[in-house]
Parts: structure tokens; C-alpha cells; sequence
């Protein structure tokens, strides 16, 4: 990435935190005191041996297009039965583990309580889950928060991963060419529909990045896939701008009526 390109993103502080040049080494520094006097805990309970315990990592098999867990391998390129009745605006989906009671504590930490000491972590297990996207992939996009959100947030979480991620897998991200210009309400306790309806006009390419976006190959980075309504929103948004291709990249995946036991097959898309 060209230098004065990395300062202007630095300046604009589309995270919401200071990512300035000048304070890194003092961050580093007071992070490393920090983590003496507290230090960092794991993200979740680990077993006798040290393996993550109860957490439902994805992969293999799945719906070819949006992701979701089979419980048992159906063949190559199968679809759940939503994406066979209706393809999501998005061209293909994956999340690196479901969204449950175990799971979703450090995804809330990171989200409201602003701890990144999983990020490494996020950014291994992105990794893990979205090899298959990143082949010519050329530009991770963090799903944008409005700016009276960030504001109160103070940084955007999908931004902190899809900046993590970039690290990992040498790929270029910018927070700024998608922009969220209608400050919804929570996506919470709403049906899909309300969800779909919610996120109508909510997203817009900023005008000065088109160019960069147009026949381009892009992953949209979140934090959770829900019923896919954000996703879509904003996929189909770039689309409109001209994006190639636009996949998406979460942490977690709600899956409904998942038990503890077992992986649920009802998808929610």
C-alpha cells in the first residue's frame, strides 16, 4: 500500500480509535505494561488440555454459496435449501464459527467493551475460514457504522478485524469507499423481513471510490451474519457501483436451532 495512502486512512480514523503513526510505539508499550499488571485471558474456557472447549468452529461441509454448516457431507457445490429457492445479493458467504452462548462473549467484548487481544486470534481463525476467497481477492471492505454510532462506540469493530485480517493475508482494506448514511435501529428481536426493510438505503458508495471498487473482487468483513440482511445491503450496494464480485467474511453465524449437540439444518438467510 502506498505510504501516503496509509496516513491519509491514519488520519481519517474511519476505526474511531487513533491509529496515528507518531503513538504507536507508546501504545505498544503501554499494552505491554498493561498485560503485566492484567494479563490477557483466554477467549474462551479451555479444556484440561488446552484446546478450546464448546466452541463450534465451521468449515467443511457447507452450503457452497452461503455457508451454512451441513452436518454431514452432501456432495460438491450444494446449497442449503434457502439459497436453492433464492441466491443471496452475495456471491458466496463464510463465517469461522457459530454464534452461541460460548462463542459470542469475546465477539461482545471486542464489540462494546472495546478489548483487542483476540484480534490476532479473529484474524487467524477469517483466515482459516475464508481461504477459499482470498485467491483474487482485492480489497477487504469492513461494514461501515453510521457516524453518530461510531461516535458513541468509538471505533468500528468489523474495521479493527478487516484491519487484522489485511495483516494476515496481505490484502489491501479501506474503510472508507462504503458509507452508512441511515442511522437504523438494532437489528435485534426484528424478523428477517424487518431486518431486510431496516437496511433499505442504509449503505452508499462514497463517489470518489468508485473507481477503486469497479470490476474489482471484494470480501465484506463483520462480526456476526445474522440473517445475511446487512450482507445483502451492502453487497448489493457495490455491485450497483460496479464490484466484480462481492463475498463476505464473519467471525460468527447465527444458526437456528442449533443445539449444543449438534448443528441445526434450518438456515435463516
Amino acid at each position: 500500500m502506498n505510504p501516503k495512502r496509509k496516513l491519509q486512512i491514519a488520519k481519517l480514523k474511519p476505526y474511531g480509535v487513533p491509529y496515528g503513526i507518531i503513538g504507536a510505539p507508546l501504545r505498544r508499550l503501554t499494552g505491554q505494561g498493561l498485560d503485566l499488571v492484567f494479563p490477557p485471558q483466554p477467549l474462551w474456557p479451555l479444556s484440561d488440555n488446552g484446546i478450546d472447549s464448546g466452541v463450534h468452529f465451521i468449515d467443511s461441509p457447507q452450503c457452497a454459496v452461503c455457508g451454512f454448516p451441513f452436518p454431514y457431507d452432501l456432495g460438491a457445490n450444494v446449497l442449503c435449501g434457502n439459497c436453492t429457492v433464492k441466491q443471496p445479493q452475495f456471491d458466496r458467504a463464510r463465517a469461522a464459527f457459530i454464534y452461541d452462548k460460548i462463542s459470542r462473549q469475546p465477539i461482545l467484548s471486542l464489540k462494546h467493551g472495546g478489548q483487542t487481544h483476540g484480534l490476532i486470534v479473529f484474524a487467524q481463525q477469517l483466515k482459516r475460514a475464508g481461504r477459499e476467497l482470498f485467491t483474487d481477492a482485492d480489497r477487504l471492505i469492513p461494514v461501515p457504522l453510521h457516524p453518530h454510532r461510531l461516535r458513541k462506540r468509538r471505533f468500528n469493530q468489523a474495521a479493527l478485524l478487516a484491519r487484522a485480517l489485511s495483516k494476515a493475508v496481505d490484502i489491501d482494506f479501506d474503510a472508507n469507499c462504503l458509507e452508512r448514511v441511515k442511522a437504523t435501529s438494532s437489528q435485534g428481536g426484528k424478523t428477517a423481513s424487518a431486518r431486510r426493510r431496516n437496511m433499505q438505503g442504509a449503505f452508499r458508495v462514497n463517489a470518489a471510490q468508485r473507481e477503486n471498487i469497479k470490476n474489482k473482487h471484494l470480501i465484506l468483513i463483520d462480526d456476526v451474519l445474522t440473517t445475511g440482511a446487512t450482507a445483502e445491503a451492502c453487497a448489493g450496494v457495490l455491485k450497483r457501483a460496479g464490484a466484480a464480485r462481492v463475498d463476505v467474511l464473519t467471525l460468527a453465524r447465527v444458526v437456528k436451532d442449533h443445539a449444543q449437540d449438534g448443528l441445526g439444518i434450518d438456515t435463516i438467510l
